[in-house]
């Protein structure tokens, strides 16, 4: 059996007193649950057990498709040490050596698979004995060493042993449907836990690293390196030291950018999005704020002891520029966690059966980067044909019922905030209880959110708003959204800089008056919009002030 897992022992502080430490073993470790097998028996077991579960009962050929080769020749090496039994090893550069000792001398003329075959299918096989071989689909193609290899695979079943393939390609479709594929479990909260103590302490001997991070600070980034192999996880931490040879909380940007980098997929269907935004830097919304700030305690361990299930995600409907991507780029630093944005047009592909699986490739690489905030911006624009008769075939249907089916089963933490404009386009299942923790109205800014976004716009660019006439522009103002004041204050600030002045009320005033808002030439749909949020949703902001309050604002 694998080792269980051991709180490091503490340092020997007294070689670090000419050093402001917080030494990382110094840190309790983290109350971590019972192992999944041992609280849920629903769970998974560990790699071990489940693959001498597969040993015990008699499976002849187990294939594991990983480019982690390390591990999972330890873990194969380990599960037949544990059974006394004999293992083989077979490679192209080596041929034929035992799987079980380091440094043994190989069998001769034994490096081509066909003559690795002919060589094995002579030996006296016991029951439960096993040959691991290392990279062997390359060499498939010939149909000699495919015949040598289905004799071996003949041989070895009659004597109930076994033969396990470590592969990063996949095999051959005729060997994929005979042996039982074995996916390698990523490493669970203690085990990160483990590998990242031991880790920083060699390297404080070797780099003369310098740790300061609190027990809370240091739990974040343990959270987000959730999802990583064991191999990723010592790359990314040794990425993050090597450079200022430092490991503190500021170092959790850099974790989840050397992430991004790990998990990035080819298909370019996940885009990783900076989040500097604050929570504060967002005019208005209380009601979102508040709803956000109650469920960020949510997220730590102690609230699911406590009874609480972890926030699943948020709708934000609204007008357009009101602020609803503003928002999702908010809730993922509020919540130090990275962003990741889902492009529904992106996912569509002329060839049958391939925009199916582009989704479920997207929705499997956020689940293995959680946790996560992952944002569908404008998600009737994807899905818009699922509300209507089918013109696609029932693409978007299929498409649809595969993201409904995702955002109800799955268990990964990953937060998905979905923004849309127009509600009639999606289909009714998306917005019922349950799928989302709630559903927010966004409407246009309201007096004094409006006068919050003049302030963080001028701040933005380095002018004092006490210098502005703040009631005079948020009259003038009214029905604009946030992108809408944002675009006024650029203008303005365009135009100062042309006549060589600084920035004024009046040129602010005079941008507002040259660009007519969206809720002058769009204004019934807004107003379907807002009839349709009545008793649906709750409002993202306070109601309006009175006409008379918009002067004293």
């Amino acid at each position: 059996m694998l080792k269980s897992y051991q709180p490091l022992p503490p340092f020997a502080t007294a070689r670090l007193a000419h050093r402001r430490f917080s030494p990382i073993a110094l840190l309790p470790p983290a109350p971590y649950p019972a192992p999944a097998h041992i609280s849920n028996p629903e769970r998974k077991m560990p790699d071990t057990e489940r693959l001498l579960s597969l040993l015990d009962a008699e499976y002849p050929c187990i294939r594991i498709n990983t480019p982690e080769e390390d591990d999972a020749r330890q873990l194969i090496a380990t599960a037949f040490l544990a059974r006394g039994k004999p293992l083989w090893l077979w490679s192209a550069s080596d041929g034929i050596t035992d799987g079980q000792l380091d440094g043994n001398r190989p069998v001769p003329n034994t490096e081509h698979l066909a003559a690795a075959c002919v060589y094995l299918r002579a030996q006296p096989w016991q029951r439960g004995d096993g040959v691991m071989l290392l990279d062997a689909a390359p060499n498939l193609c010939d149909p000699r060493t495919m015949r040598e290899l289905r004799d071996l695979l003949r041989t070895v079943e009659k004597a109930r042993a076994h033969i396990l393939f470590v592969d990063s390609a996949e095999l051959p479709e005729l060997l994929r449907k005979i042996a039982t594929p074995f996916d390698l479990a990523l490493p669970d909260a203690a085990e990160i836990d483990r590998l990242v103590r031991e880790l920083l302490l060699a390297r404080m001997e070797d780099l003369g690293l310098q740790i300061d991070i609190s027990r809370h600070d240091f739990d974040v980034i343990l959270r987000n390196l959730r999802g990583l192999t064991r191999r990723q996880i010592k790359q990314v931490i040794l990425d993050t030291i090597t450079g200022d040879h430092r490991f503190n909380a500021d170092d959790l940007n850099h974790v989840l950018a050397s992430k991004r980098r790990c998990l990035a997929g080819a298909d370019g269907l996940l885009e990783y999005i900076e989040a500097p935004t604050r929570i504060e830097d967002i005019g208005g919304m209380t009601n979102l704020k508040s709803w956000l700030a109650r469920r960020q305690e949510a997220l730590a361990d102690n609230a699911t002891q406590f009874g609480l299930t972890p926030p699943r995600g948020l709708f934000l409907l609204g007008v357009q520029g009101a602020g609803k991507s503003l928002a999702a780029k908010a809730v993922a630093t509020a919540w130090a966690r990275p962003l990741l944005r889902l492009d529904p047009s992106v996912l569509f592909d002329r060839f049958i059966g391939e925009s199916e699986r582009r989704l479920n490739a997207a929705l499997l690489q956020a689940q293995a980067m959680a946790p996560i905030v992952l944002w569908i911006d404008e998600i009737e624009k994807g899905f818009a044909s699922a509300a209507s008769q089918s013109v696609d075939g029932g693409l978007s249907k299929r498409m649809f019922g595969t993201l409904l089916t995702w955002m109800q089963e799955h268990t990964a933490p990953v937060f998905l905030v979905a923004t849309a404009n127009d509600i009639e386009s999606l289909p009714p299942e998306l917005l019922r209880k349950g799928r989302f923790d709630e559903i927010f109205f966004v409407d246009l800014p309201i007096a004094d959110a409006r006068a919050q976004i003049f302030r963080i716009h001028l701040v933005k660019r380095k002018r004092d708003p006490q210098k502005f006439d703040i009631p005079a522009l948020v009259k003038a103002s009214e029905g604009y959204s946030g992108s809408e004041i944002e675009q006024a204050v650029i203008a303005a600030l365009f135009d100062a800089f042309s006549a060589k002045s600084d920035l004024t009320t009046d040129l602010l005033l005079n941008a507002l008056k040259k660009s007519p808002p969206l809720s002058v030439t769009m204004s019934e749909k807004i107003d379907d919009l807002r009839s349709w949020s009545q008793g649906r949703c709750v409002p993202a902001d306070t109601l309006p002030p009175q006409p008379s309050d918009v002067s004293q604002s």
